[in-house]
């Protein structure tokens, strides 16, 4: 059974990754600061063993080492890692702390590039592996309101596509995920009008979902996608179309 660490994975896209990786028969280390409900749920759902919960602050960068090889101790080399962690926090560049722009960046930008950098370690002493860093359309399309965000998420493709270069020789691969505008939470809580907006200029008018999300993530770990490195796979409804 092939190991998975999936970063967030206590809600949201990170839980709908977190099942769907499940369902697919891997070995999934479940990252998070807290064990949310659904994700203690989807532990006793899941095979024994299928499924752990791993706590860890992300912002604790310097623990990331120790953390990293506390993993593999317990539950062997990691085949995957997807990134998905990160922090949404909205607001005009202007108006916003630089306290909260630096926390952005450390979730967002750091503490993926450095978590990645310990596992590939791992990876690179084993049969390859494969890195899926969760970015956003806002990276390409930017959106008001989501300037310290969309930098981030653009560092993210950024990272993927060097990344890809640096490991590819060794049997790792490293791909994006772009997700639009997801039908979760966040965007049940939108106004009607600002809901069916959104949808409008979809291709296929209506927003993606989280098991889309998961589905591409899924194929990226699948031995059907090993020719696949460097890229971003957009899962949006076509709304970039």
């Amino acid at each position: 059974m092939r190991n998975v660490i999936v970063t967030g994975a206590s809600r949201g896209l990170g839980l709908a990754i977190t099942r769907r990786l499940v369902a697919e028969g891997f070995r999934v280390i479940a990252v998070a600061r807290r064990e949310s409900d659904a994700l203690r749920g989807e532990i006793d759902a899941a095979p024994l063993g299928a499924l752990a919960f791993a706590p860890f602050d992300l912002g604790e960068i310097d623990a990331m080492p120790g953390f990293v090889a506390a993993l593999k101790k317990r539950h062997g080399a990691p085949y995957g890692l997807v990134n998905n962690a990160g922090l949404g926090t909205e607001g005009l560049l202007a108006n916003m702390h630089n306290s909260q722009i630096e926390e952005v960046l450390r979730i967002n930008v750091t503490a993926p590039i450095i978590l990645t950098k310990y596992v590939v370690r791992q990876m690179m002493a084993g049969d390859g592996g494969r890195v899926v860093n969760i970015s956003s359309i806002i990276a390409s399309t930017g959106y008001n309101g989501l300037s310290a965000y969309g930098a981030s998420k653009a560092a993210l493709i950024g990272f993927t596509k060097s990344l890809a270069r640096e490991v590819g020789r060794l049997g790792i691969t490293v791909n994006a995920v772009a997700p639009g505008f997801i039908a979760t939470e966040m965007t049940a809580a939108l106004q009607d009008d600002d809901r069916a907006r959104i949808m409008a200029r979809a291709a296929l008018r209506r927003l993606a979902e989280p098991a889309d999300v998961a589905n591409a993530v899924s194929y990226l770990l699948a031995d059907n996608a090993r020719n696949i490195t460097g890229t971003v796979l957009t899962v949006d409804a076509g709304a970039t179309a």
